[in-house]
């Protein structure tokens, strides 16, 4: 089964009165409300007087009915598509809902709670996807080979072509439409703290203090709530074009306990290597190569997981791959086919801008 949708209010700040109107409202007042709206995607939802969203109005449904004969003065009820199409907090396969609405060409989709009273409104043409999971980025790091770039400014603030490298990674998953971000603060934290004091694209960013560097997953113990069943865990000075969707998908797909994005490792040996046994030459094995996948710093872990934590101690991710191992649980691997770069030191700091660069004069 596939994480359900849970939505936290006030994850996203929208003014839903945009949207609103009364079943009782004439078509006169639909029409001025839909030319107050900005973009083409233009749409209404009808509540009835208990502010449950009953139908779906657009200038085309208006257009259609006045050339039927109805009038200005008639009530919005009487022209409203009652057969609308909407996501629940309840939905239990959210991403193939979206995918279902994007073939039907829908792109301003309510989001309704159980009683179908209205939380938000998404607007597809915005998301790459809808994915039912948190997200914790760890930036409490000290960026020490990156000095003297990191002495006054925390790493994951340092500039990548037109923002900080955070943001980049913070944008990517709000593209997937994840609401629920929190950052692990530590060096440097109340410059973090002020960085995401506004929202970022209508999503508030929460900063969590990290007391005493816990290791690369430790921290995450300081996020008091979390939403959903899944817990998405990144290191914040990454620069990566992962496709977060396929990576949630793959992780389901298994019913993995957690899983590792990995990115190609190769090794070249420029000399001949001897084949042994023992002391015994087999043959030779003239300049090889070895491939392998390393770790990428982004994982996937059931929130359940978390409990193998402990409270205020240093902790690494592989720490927690080798508790989950031990009870007997399932960790996987993801390959990461394209963009990776971990930003530690000048020369990666340097290649991230460079390419952000190349991409801007694409």
């Amino acid at each position: 089964m596939v994480d359900g949708l849970l939505f936290r209010k006030g994850a996203r700040m929208q003014n839903l009165d945009n949207f609103l109107l009364r079943a009782s409202e004439i078509i006169l007042g639909a029409l001025k409300k839909l030319d107050e709206q900005k973009g083409l995607d233009r749409v209404l939802f009808i509540q009835d007087d208990n502010d449950i969203i009953i139908g779906s109005l657009t200038d085309g449904d208006i257009r259609r009915a006045l050339i039927k004969g109805a009038a200005l003065t008639d009530v919005v009820s009487s022209v409203m598509q009652s057969g609308f199409q909407f996501i629940t907090t309840e939905e239990q396969d959210v991403i193939a809902k979206v995918k279902r609405l994007r073939e039907l060409n829908l792109k301003v989709i309510p989001v309704l709670d159980k009683d179908g009273r209205i939380i938000k409104v998404q607007n597809l043409s915005q998301l790459r996807s809808i994915l039912p999971l948190d997200a914790v980025l760890m930036a409490g790091g000290k960026g020490e080979r990156l000095r003297p770039l990191t002495e006054k400014t925390p790493k994951p603030l340092l500039p990548v072509g037109d923002k900080c490298i955070i943001d980049h990674n913070i944008d990517r998953l709000i593209s997937y439409g994840v609401e629920h971000i929190s950052v692990t603060c530590n060096y440097l934290k109340e410059q973090l703290y002020e960085h995401f004091e506004k929202p970022r694209s209508g999503v508030k960013v929460d900063c969590v203090t990290e007391s005493k560097f816990l290791g690369t997953i430790g921290s995450i113990k300081f996020v008091e709530t979390f939403y959903n069943d899944t817990i998405l865990v990144m290191n914040s000075d990454l620069f990566t074009d992962i496709n977060y969707e396929d990576f949630y998908l793959h992780f389901k797909e298994h019913n993995a306990d957690m899983s590792v994005a990995a990115v190609p490792y190769t090794v070249s040996v420029p000399y001949g290597i001897m084949d042994l046994d023992g002391r015994n030459l087999k043959g030779m094995i003239e300049k090889p190569t070895y491939n392998y996948y390393a770790n990428a710093g982004i994982y996937l872990v059931k929130r359940s997981m978390l409990d193998l934590i402990p409270e205020g101690e240093f902790f690494h991710a592989t720490h927690l791959m080798d508790a989950i191992l031990k009870q007997g649980g399932k960790i996987i691997r993801f390959p990461i086919n394209g963009t990776w770069i971990d930003i530690g030191n000048p020369q990666e700091f340097q290649k991230a801008n460079e390419l952000v660069l190349s991409l801007i004069h694409i």
